[in-house]
């Protein structure tokens, strides 16, 4: 069975430049790391939530690609 480690969280700002937080599995923790200023965090619970409050509240970028 293929186990998916490792998924992203992308979001836009509004200067049209792309901000992607990466989500990292390592059993049941998880590690979210932004690719734009290097902040890492440690989540257990919600990793996708927190990485989309680090885009909006760090970078601003708050236009999702999948929802445009």
């Amino acid at each position: 069975m293929l186990e998916i480690n490792a998924s992203k969280v992308s979001r836009w700002d509004q200067h049209g430049r792309e901000h992607v937080v990466r989500v990292q599995r390592a059993g049941l923790q998880r590690t979210i790391s932004c690719d734009t200023c290097g902040w890492r965090q440690g989540a257990q619970f919600l990793p996708w939530l927190k990485a989309e409050e680090h885009l909006a509240e760090a970078h601003q970028a708050t236009v999702d690609p999948a929802g445009a």
